[in-house]
């Protein structure tokens, strides 16, 4: 009774201490959601308002901005951007200064390093005096927000742990983010340094076998009939397939690398199956005959989300959609009259020059601020055609590499753009608008409630003659550009006959099209493309809203349909090996979070993908495409280390796949539920991989899909994470613009204890929406801020 009597005591004891630090944690969970989270009703007085502006937050979050005047329209888009994302806004201009180790340290010293070398805050620069005298007008009243928004008081959570203040909002920060977005989606730079590697280890011939070329009948964006309509006239010749390649040394391929390395740290990175999806489908096919768009953009899933979700109404300004805070407009959705989307294009607009010996170069001095060590000073050249991209933080390695690439070009203006499709009325204004844009290269659909639909693929896209870009070449004169292909000459057309427009970073034009916007191994593997087009052509007409949500949900995979002849060929190499065909044969490639099937594959599809590592580098990953070719024609990268064959890589890959899920999930095959293996991880940029702070700031959950499954959702080499996929998605009736619906990854709020930080989350996952409405019917439970002019 004694010793049952201590321990009821003891039991006691712990629950009351349990509850005392249960209390203490919910009192500084208060404190922190309290003295950061921003005011959201009642009024507040600003200077820089022209009239009285109210701010009506929807069950969600999202804000409906209603003011009088364009200009009040944006401040308070900037001021809710700062309400909201203060440190994702901070962090970005940071990162596109080069100015990370003066808050995070030494180990930021890297990413600096690139940062400032490549000049991306140079080049924002640059953009700023070249922009339309509204664009600027509009950058200054969203600038005046977000400083408002500052002036409030309320500091985010992540300023406080690093012990800094944020310093005023500058009209240049609200270009800068968008070079690092040019970055993150246009350009081939990595690809000059792996296909200079491939060549070097394996030979010319290799190239087509580790980047496979887009499949000859693979679909494309834009059909032969569409390009023939719109084709230029006199042609202009096609440059040649060869390029005089200039060989690199081992020692500068590895200073190459480093960008590389450095840019994956900030989640800058091209990886296989990233990119976007969107369509447009005419009246002719849909249930009310007008027509419906769709979009959904893959990119990195961060926590915060790279979204924010906004409704602005001005006296001519009346967009809703997803913007990205720093930019003072919305970036995807819809006015009253015109819906758009975009997808990556991927063209070619970088080129790495070898500078001869000799070249005239100019230098600068970047001074590189380190939190709690001494200043770092760069040395940064460049030669004519750009910033030298060889000798990044170690001094001169061999030969002299520059970067040549149009979003580093003076004088951008895609922000002109972006702003132009806010207000654009119709196809000729929508068209205007595009003329403004630089970089990074979409495929914009469109769509009006008149009816008409449409597709264009701006930017400045380089001209070559005599050379395909895909390799560094000589800098010597004879590899310039030759200008850039002119706007209207650019792939687009206007309410095609089809009634269909499909996107999904695959080829643009096929070989009709009298210019070349890269070489063919730049597009993405066609998979997506062809899943979306089966779906939305096998109903000829009729397709309902809800139809195109299940679209962009499919998670079928056509990568497993290509590959399943040849991995059921397999010799198991043992019992486990045996039951893991046995339940293959019988899969129908639905990626699920409950079928044990898509484990299989998928770590199956990653240990194939590493088919080069050994002669290339760990990091090295063939896209589907490539590996299936191998394959099937027995190709000489099936050999390891110089023995075995493709049938003996395919039992070696499928034993050691197993043994990882056995590591992984245990023993029980019957176990491995895709769930158990795939989960989302929108992970923060600062605190990610901080383990003290990274419960507070991540945000996981089992996700469906997989490799190049319509929702995408590649998994991550080594982690099996979902790392990126759709950010964001967008499905919008022209029939009547307020049933349109859209979602985000994540969450409105930035802070990791507010309401709105992952409420999306779940909504995303199980492929529910929220309603694009300006109706404040469609709003449920609201909060308003009334904003007044001091």
């Amino acid at each position: 009774m004694r010793r049952r009597s201590v321990w009821r005591r003891l039991g006691r004891g712990l629950a009351l201490l349990a509850a005392l630090v249960g209390l203490a944690l919910a009192g500084a969970a208060w404190w922190l959601r309290a003295s950061s989270s921003p005011q959201l009703t009642g009024t507040v007085t600003l200077s820089g308002l022209q009239g009285p502006v109210t701010v009506t937050r929807d069950a969600w979050g999202v804000p409906h901005i209603r003011a009088s005047t364009d200009e009040d329209a944006v401040y308070a888009l900037g001021f809710v951007h700062w309400q909201d994302r203060a440190w994702q806004m901070d962090f970005q201009r940071r990162v596109a200064q080069g100015r990370l180790a003066e808050v995070l340290g030494e180990a930021a010293l890297p990413q600096d390093r690139f940062l400032r070398t490549w000049g991306f805050q140079r080049a924002a620069l640059s953009g700023l005096p070249a922009l339309s005298a509204r664009s600027r007008q509009l950058i200054r009243a969203y600038t005046a927000g977000v400083n408002a928004g500052m002036g409030q008081g309320k500091v985010a959570l992540e300023f406080r742990i690093l012990g800094y203040t944020p310093e005023p909002w500058q009209d240049v920060d609200s270009l800068s983010w968008s070079k690092l977005m040019a970055y993150d989606l246009g350009g081939n730079q990595d690809e000059e340094v792996l296909g200079a590697q491939v060549v070097k280890r394996l030979g010319q011939d290799a190239l087509n076998a580790v980047t496979a070329p887009y499949p000859a009948g693979a679909p494309t964006v834009l059909s032969a009939d569409e390009v023939g309509r719109e084709r230029p006239t006199p042609p202009l010749a096609r440059p040649s397939s060869g390029t005089e390649q200039a060989a690199l040394p081992d020692a500068t391929l590895a200073a190459l690398r480093t960008h590389l390395q450095a840019a994956r740290a900030l989640g800058l990175e091209r990886v296989p199956g990233k990119g976007s999806n969107n369509w447009v489908i005419a009246g002719r096919r849909t249930s009310s005959g007008k027509p419906i768009l769709a979009d959904d953009p893959h990119l990195a899933l961060t926590s915060p989300m790279l979204w924010y979700l906004a409704d602005l109404r001005g006296k001519d300004l009346k967009a809703i959609g997803a913007s990205i805070p720093g930019l003072p407009s919305i970036v995807i959705g819809r006015n009253e009259r015109v819906a758009w989307g975009v997808t990556n294009v991927n063209p070619d607009v970088q080129d790495l020059y070898v500078e001869p010996a000799g070249a005239r170069l100019t230098q600068r001095t970047e001074v590189i601020k380190v939190k709690g060590q001494a200043d770092v000073h760069l040395t940064v050249r460049e030669s004519v055609h750009g910033p030298i991209v060889s000798d990044v933080g170690a001094g001169e390695v061999g030969p002299r590499v520059a970067l040549k690439w149009t979003a580093l070009q003076p004088g951008d203006t895609t922000l002109d753009a972006f702003l132009g499709l806010n207000y654009a009325q119709n196809w000729t204004e929508f068209k205007r608008a595009l003329e403004r844009y630089v970089a990074p290269s979409q495929n914009f659909v469109y769509a009006d409630v008149d009816g008409n639909t449409g597709y264009y693929a701006p930017g400045r896209i380089p001209i070559r003659q005599g050379w395909d870009g895909s390799l560094p070449v000589p800098g010597d004169g004879r590899h310039e550009w030759r200008g850039y292909i002119p706007h209207d000459r650019l792939p687009h057309t206007f309410n095609p006959p089809d009634g269909l427009v499909v996107s999904a970073n695959n080829q643009v034009v096929p070989g009709a099209y009298p210019y070349t916007l890269g070489n063919p191994r730049n597009w993405a593997e066609p998979y997506r493309a062809q899943r979306i087009t089966q779906l939305l052509t096998a109903r000829p007409g009729g397709l309902t809203l809800a139809d195109v949500q299940r679209v962009q949900l499919d998670t079928v995979s056509l990568v497993w349909a290509d590959f399943r002849p040849v991995l059921l060929e397999t010799s198991p190499g043992s019992d486990l090996a045996r039951q893991a065909l046995t339940r293959l044969r019988a899969w129908d490639g639905q990626e699920q979070v409950d079928r044990v099937e898509a484990s299989l594959f998928e770590a199956w599809l990653m240990q194939l993908h590493g088919l080069a590592a050994d002669e290339l580098g760990n990091d090295t990953r063939l896209n589907s495409l490539s590996v299936l070719n191998q394959l099937r024609g027995g190709g000489e990268l099936c050999a390891v280390q110089g023995e075995g064959s493709c049938a003996a890589l395919l039992t070696r890959s499928l034993d050691a796949a197993l043994g990882d899920l056995q590591e992984r999930l245990g023993p029980d095959l019957d176990s491995w539920t895709y769930g158990r293996l795939h989960r989302v991880a929108s992970n923060h940029r600062a605190f990610g991989k901080v383990q003290a702070l990274a419960w507070l700031f991540n945000h996981s959950a089992p996700t469906p899909g997989g490799t190049n499954t319509v929702n995408v959702a590649r998994p991550e080499p080594g982690t099996f994470a979902q790392t990126h996929g759709p950010s964001y998605r967008q499905v919008i009736d022209l029939s009547d613009m307020n049933r349109s619906v859209y979602v985000g990854s994540l969450g409105q709020d930035g802070h990791p204890l507010g309401r709105h930080a992952s409420d999306q989350q779940s909504l995303w996952i199980a492929g529910s929406y929220l309603p694009m409405s300006t109706d404040p019917a469609d709003w449920g439970q609201t909060r308003a801020l009334a904003l007044r002019p001091r």
